[in-house]
């Protein structure tokens, strides 16, 4: 009978281990799965971040144009640049600025 009383708990403790043993294995799968996932996020917004310290700025993009391209590009003149539209089959071209503005 003492047997009895000693093998029972025994088994419920191994139970229980078991239980939580796998409970925690879950629990940290999905851990790693959310900071696996959160780790691309992060590279994701330091590219964006990057992109719109680094290239939004006027000065910057002529500083990087002398830097990295020489005489590759050049400055446009933003009287010169037309507009584009397409209506009914009819192309029309019209200025973006004009010399009143």
């Amino acid at each position: 009978m003492k047997k009895i009383f000693t093998f029972i708990p025994v088994i419920f403790l191994i139970f229980a281990t078991t239980v939580t043993k796998n409970s925690t294995k879950q629990l940290d799968k999905k851990i790693f799965d959310l900071n696996e996932n959160l780790r691309v996020l992060q590279d994701r917004f330091e590219l964006v971040m990057l992109e719109y310290n680094y290239l939004t700025s006027p000065n910057k993009l002529i500083n990087y144009q002398k830097k990295y391209f020489d005489n590759e590009l050049i400055e446009a003149d933003l009287e010169n640049l037309n507009w584009v539209e397409i209506k009914n089959k009819k192309i029309m071209i019209n200025k973006i600025l004009s010399k009143n503005e």
